[in-house]
């Protein structure tokens, strides 16, 4: 039985990563699960069989609603296209050309965050790619 859906990333720097979710998406840190204070208390737990010395990061949405987000620091770099990319919805409602204005205020706001725009789909969407070159889709 699902319970619950999360992505995970595979990333260079998760914390820079996890940075620009943040900004991106209005997510937060996931608090370590009880009993731990902290996420190191809690990866301090584990086995040394577990511990890669990877890092890593965990960012969860305030209201419960999307998918919990794990940055997993991996030592290779992004090869290819995701198979699997992220879609940012902006909200509100009006017209078609207010719709696009505030879409195309919101990838001005990523770029700047250090997002880059890939393609734009006039009046539709954007395709952008994180700081790492994941894609992302914002519409």
């Amino acid at each position: 039985m699902l319970t619950r859906v999360e992505l995970t990333m595979d990333c260079a720097d998760p914390a820079r990563l996890a940075e620009f979710w943040k900004t991106a998406a209005g997510y937060v840190n996931e608090p370590p699960p009880a009993p731990f204070a902290t996420r190191e208390e809690w990866l301090a737990s584990f086995d040394d069989e577990y511990d890669d010395g990877m890092g890593g990061a965990w960012l969860h949405d305030p209201s419960g609603v999307a998918p919990r987000l794990c940055l997993l620091q991996v030592p290779e770099p992004k090869t290819a296209k995701n198979r699997l990319h992220v879609d940012l919805r902006v909200s509100g409602d009006g017209t078609p050309d207010e719709k696009w204005a505030r879409v195309s205020a919101e990838a001005t706001r990523l770029r700047d965050a250090g997002a880059q725009v890939l393609q734009t789909f006039e009046g539709h969407h954007v395709v952008m790619a994180d700081p790492e070159g994941n894609e992302f889709c914002l519409a």
